[in-house]
């Protein structure tokens, strides 16, 4: 079957394009749905292995890239949840199996879709709930040692907030987003994603900017008597001589720097080591030395070297992606543009496109005397894109000049036309929305695997 567009739909995609026609978009955070779901699917979730349950605004897909990289490498079969996805709905479920697993087959999960959906029986729930349940049934179903299980939306009324008993809870970085939904103050936001905490279970606490936020989670564990691991306190990193040096109560370690670019990617893999300690694995120094060097999580400060649109982008230009859309996630990205900088210094160029439910100035601004220039783009997959015109605006309120661009290739083309062939080739950063990433690599031919 194909879409209107002469695109292949695949079964899966058929059966959840019916469940977004038949439910509400957006998100309805309770667990009462949820409950009620996967009591009549048998619960599922309460035959999971053992449940590294990992929440935050920022860094949480990285730390479950690594830890599911390191258990890998172990030897290990791993399931992963994310969300959202990239390109492919098949990307937010990974079937552990020898070697590196694999995204869950198309009949499969079409399946598992047909089945969850049929159990509901037709009463109101959200489509990521459905998903959620068919994550739990996925990873019920098919054996293995770990499941790294990412919260979708806050954390304490996440529809994956239904584990008992996780092996360890993972608080990463928290920063002001969906406020909406979540507060408007970190101290508020902090306390709905520690709602994954659960009674003596492990906590690991990972690299925080905002000291308010990490006390929340702390008092939080404690008042649970719940193992607590905070970073910069019970465990860090720090770089030497091209190495990496990790150190917690137990040992030091000696390990390659990640894979991942960026700092913090750093703070993001000793995290992922501290939680898969804390959950009980016992780990090989070789094994987590591969880990890091092997590790994969697309759209993530990831280089576009070839495709498409690599090829588009003028000879000797860098092409990178980065779905972070929240000031948070704009400090560590421009951070990582600068040490791009230290090592070969190029101008740099934005071209974002963003949701309206993120705060663009606050994002724009961590790139103020970096970005030698913004071209904004709509997000063809949402319909909660920002006019690029409006984007542009932010852009400009935030320090920066901008204008914007019918499309990615438009913008990119720009900034090769423009280019004054005495200098670097430049530098180009395409973001703000992980929507926008999809496309990016949908049109790069570069999809996630």
């Amino acid at each position: 079957m194909t879409s209107a567009g002469g695109a292949l739909v695949s079964a899966a995609e058929r059966e959840i394009d019916a469940l977004m026609a038949l439910h509400p978009k957006g998100f309805d955070l309770s667990l009462g749905r949820i409950t009620r779901l996967l009591e009549r699917l048998g619960n599922p979730h309460e035959r999971l292995p053992p449940v590294i349950h990992i929440a935050g605004t920022n860094g949480k897909g990285s730390t479950s890239a690594f830890c599911r990289a390191i258990l890998e490498a172990q030897g290990l079969k791993v399931h992963v949840h994310t969300s959202p996805h990239l390109v492919n709905w098949h990307e937010r479920f990974r079937i552990g199996a020898d070697g590196s697993g694999h995204l869950v087959d198309d009949e499969v999960l079409a399946d598992a879709v047909r089945r969850v959906a049929a159990a509901n029986q037709g009463e109101t729930i959200t489509v990521f709930e459905i998903l959620t349940a068919v994550m739990f049934v996925l990873f019920a179903e098919h054996p293995a040692d770990a499941a790294l299980i990412e919260v979708g939306l806050g954390g304490r009324f996440d529809a994956t907030n239904v584990i008992a008993h996780p092996a360890v809870a993972v608080i990463m970085s928290i920063s002001l987003d969906h406020q909406a939904y979540l507060g408007d103050r970190v101290e508020l936001i902090a306390m709905e994603k520690a709602g994954i905490i659960k009674q003596g279970s492990p906590v690991v606490i990972g690299a925080q900017t905002e000291d308010a936020a990490r006390e929340v989670i702390l008092n939080i564990a404690e008042r649970l008597r719940c193992p607590v691991s905070v970073y910069g306190q019970d465990f860090f990193t720090v770089q030497e001589h091209g190495r990496l040096a990790y150190q917690d109560e137990d040992e030091l370690m000696d390990l390659p720097l990640p894979r991942l670019a960026g700092r913090h990617q750093q703070a993001n893999a000793a995290a992922a080591i501290r939680a898969l300690k804390a959950a009980g694995f016992e780990l090989d120094e070789a094994a987590i030395a591969s880990g890091l060097t092997h590790v994969y999580w697309p759209g993530r400060l990831e280089r576009l070297a070839e495709g498409r649109l690599a090829d588009f982008a003028m000879q000797d230009a860098e092409l990178w992606i980065d779905g972070g859309h929240n000031p948070g996630a704009g400090l560590v990205i421009a951070e990582a543009m600068a040490n791009l900088n230290d090592r070969e210094s190029r101008p740099l160029f934005l071209i974002t496109g963003m949701i309206n439910t993120k705060d663009p100035v606050g994002y724009f601004e961590a790139f103020a005397g970096m970005a030698r220039h913004v071209y904004t783009v709509p997000v063809p997959a949402s319909e909660a894109g920002i006019d690029p015109d409006l984007l542009a605006q932010s852009a400009v309120e935030a320090g920066l000049t901008a204008e914007s661009a019918v499309n990615v290739e438009t913008a990119i083309a720009s900034v090769c036309k423009n280019w004054n062939p005495d200098e670097r080739p430049p530098r180009i950063l395409i973001g703000g929305s992980l929507y926008l990433l999809g496309d990016v690599l949908k049109l790069n031919g570069t999809p996630p695997v």
